[in-house]
């Protein structure tokens, strides 16, 4: 769950993007994994889905890196954070998230998706056996 007040905004990255409210601090813990509230779905629960459901997983969901039998889907606004190569926030840990620097108010929050995938990015739903 997001720890910090953000607000969704239109992206100039990708569609919709997640935003600061106020300035973070570099080092402030953005965001904690809740599994009262973020949801571990066993993997095999997800591929048999079709249609808008599985659409969504796709796309806002990403492989658990303690256990592959899983995806994370996160319950919050913290699933429309977008990539960038040069990030501002760390998810390097699968369970938090720290501001790399100084972030302004207004400033949308971004992250290496690289950091979930073994080898490299895609949506779920474009990934090949």
């Amino acid at each position: 769950m997001l720890l910090v007040d953000t607000y969704l905004d239109k992206s100039s990255i990708q569609g919709i993007g997640v935003f600061a409210r106020h300035r973070i601090p570099k080092g402030t813990l953005i965001w904690k994994l809740d599994p009262r509230f973020d949801r571990r779905i066993p993997v095999d629960t997800y591929e048999s889905q079709t249609g808008p459901v599985k659409s969504y997983l796709d796309r806002y969901s990403y492989p658990d890196r303690h256990d592959p039998s899983f995806i994370v889907f996160e319950a919050d606004d913290a699933r429309y954070m977008n990539h960038d190569d040069d990030p501002n926030c760390d998810v390097s840990s699968p369970e938090e998230t720290y501001a790399l620097r100084d972030i302004a108010a207004g400033e949308e929050l971004t992250c290496n998706y690289n950091h979930f995938f073994e080898n490299g990015f895609d949506f779920l739903g474009d990934r090949h056996p």
